[in-house]
């Protein structure tokens, strides 16, 4: 069945197999060696290919600069009919018409007291909120929008909030319009 010449064959295969990949390993390593290559001590600081100078600025004025209009300047020329397309976002857990839905409605929010929606069960990190906003001012509302989650801490709201200050104020002009 087998010969001597089909052991040899076999064996040769093998061992070349493994002598080809054994060198491939080796050169690879001398190419692309990652790791302390001997030239500095183990756990020394190993030298930058190049770096990216960074200004520092003094005060982090620039901070101020790049976040753009307060609250109160974009809150003066809101839109509301802007503010109903971004009420889009709200519309899968809120309603206008009076009744509730995941989440509490919304009519006649701006001025209303927090957590204040007859028969609606708030979360307790909501009912806590009221003590850090007991009204929702254009404000308070603009605050709470910015991130829900960090200004009432546990509360059941899943929603993300609105980065751009243009949205969150004129979302809120449209909820003054809806009383």
């Amino acid at each position: 069945m087998f010969d001597t010449m089909t052991i040899t064959k076999a064996a040769g295969a093998f061992i070349g197999a493994a002598l080809f990949l054994m060198l491939m390993s080796w050169a690879a390593s001398g190419i692309y060696h990652v790791g302390s290559a001997g030239h500095g001590a183990e756990g020394e600081e190993h030298a930058q290919a190049y770096t990216i100078p960074v200004p520092e600025s003094a005060e982090g004025g620039d901070a101020a600069a790049d976040a753009g209009p307060d609250f109160a300047t974009v809150m003066a020329s809101a839109d509301a009919a802007a503010g109903e397309k971004v009420f889009a976002k709200c519309k899968a857990c809120h309603k206008l018409d009076g009744s509730d839905s995941t989440g509490p409605h919304l009519n006649g929010v701006v001025g209303r007291a927090v957590a204040s929606a007859a028969g609606f069960n708030y979360s307790d990190g909501m009912k806590a909120h009221v003590t850090d906003a007991p009204d929702w001012t254009p404000e308070a509302l603009e605050h709470f929008l910015l991130n829900p989650k960090a200004a009432a801490p546990g509360t059941k709201m899943t929603f993300a909030g609105l980065p751009k200050v243009e949205d969150r104020a004129n979302l809120i002009a449209y909820l003054e319009t809806q009383q």
